[in-house]
């Protein structure tokens, strides 16, 4: 099923050119059918590569999605331009009513920084509080993931020694996760963050559950156990070039970057990149809108706020 997103997004063109269905809103509105209604809320810089990204692998699952785009009222963004965020973004408050099935929280360029020292972090936390009541699931994405653990559960960050930045293999810790159901025994994930979180702090957490790790890149998805806030640390959602963008940008700015790792073949950046984490991606997102969306979402919609989010055979998520 296609993914409707409105009429002049940049991103329709991208996917269009790379054959995947997109239902723009003058189509969409013919059809009687409820598509999943899913807010994304881009704290990154490049917002619209983002949101590419993000497009690409929801509407590229068998579910018909709705998409909204959310940004922060409190940062004024220096790369994307006041149309594109007057044309296509909307503000909490216009959105602070509704419901949505589910909710993304992008990264942000910000980790180094205390949380509390971010400019939009009270609205961000108003946001995250409210996210409990009014969405079923939420996806939280690297300095997403990192925030939503510290507000939540008050789980730190750690800066590392140096970045963090290449492909690493993963596992699956916990072996009956539905979030990685058809995953194979090992999987590939971008990671690019200066910081970390401890897999000790999430342990002492019950309310927490550690799916999949790496041993290079630390702990990669963390679920609640009523699967409505799921952290992630690495970057399934990148495009094939977007490491290798992040690690000119460095060069250009006279950080003296590592090569990212198990990225470039025999790491020699002059070449092409290879990919190797396009498919676990789509399964990833394919698997959090069908288990964690579509499959628990209330038929009165309003009712999120009481629903415990349980698998078909009774076991919390």
């Amino acid at each position: 099923m296609p993914i409707k997103i409105p009429n002049e997004l940049p991103a329709v063109k991208i996917l269009e050119n790379e054959n995947i269905f997109v239902m723009t809103e003058t189509r969409a509105i013919t059809q009687d059918i409820r598509p999943l209604k899913i807010l994304i809320l881009n704290l990154m810089p490049t917002k619209v590569d983002t949101e590419t990204q993000l497009s690409r692998l929801l509407g590229n699952t068998p579910l018909q999605v709705e998409i909204e785009l959310l940004h922060t009222k409190m940062h004024k963004s220096k790369n994307t331009s006041e149309e594109h965020l007057l044309a296509f973004y909307k503000e909490f408050s216009d959105v602070r009513d509704r419901y949505f099935d589910g909710m993304i929280i992008t990264g942000a360029p910000v980790e180094k920084m205390e949380f509390e020292e971010v400019d939009y972090w009270e609205e961000l936390c108003e946001i995250m509080e409210w996210s409990k009541s009014h969405v079923q699931s939420t996806l939280h994405i690297c300095w997403g993931a990192q925030a939503a653990l510290y507000y939540h559960y008050g789980i730190k960050k750690y800066p590392l020694e140096e970045k963090l930045s290449g492909v690493y293999a993963h596992k699956v810790d916990y072996k009956r996760s539905i979030l990685f159901r058809g995953f194979d025994d090992v999987f590939y994930v971008p990671h690019s963050r200066y910081t970390t979180v401890k897999r000790e702090d999430i342990e002492n957490v019950w309310d927490l559950r550690i799916l999949s790790s790496s041993e290079d890149a630390g702990v990669y998805a963390v679920t609640t156990r009523g699967g409505r806030q799921i952290f992630l640390t690495g970057h399934s959602e990148y495009d094939a070039d977007t490491l290798n963008k992040e690690y000119t940008r460095d060069k250009l700015a006279g950080i003296n970057p590592k090569i990212p790792e198990n990225y470039f073949p025999g790491d020699d950046d002059t070449k092409q990149p290879v990919i190797t984490w396009r498919g676990h991606a789509t399964l990833l997102f394919t698997n959090w809108l069908n288990y964690f969306v579509y499959q628990t979402t209330p038929y009165d919609i309003m009712k999120i706020k009481d629903n415990k989010s349980l698998t078909s055979d009774g076991e919390t998520l």
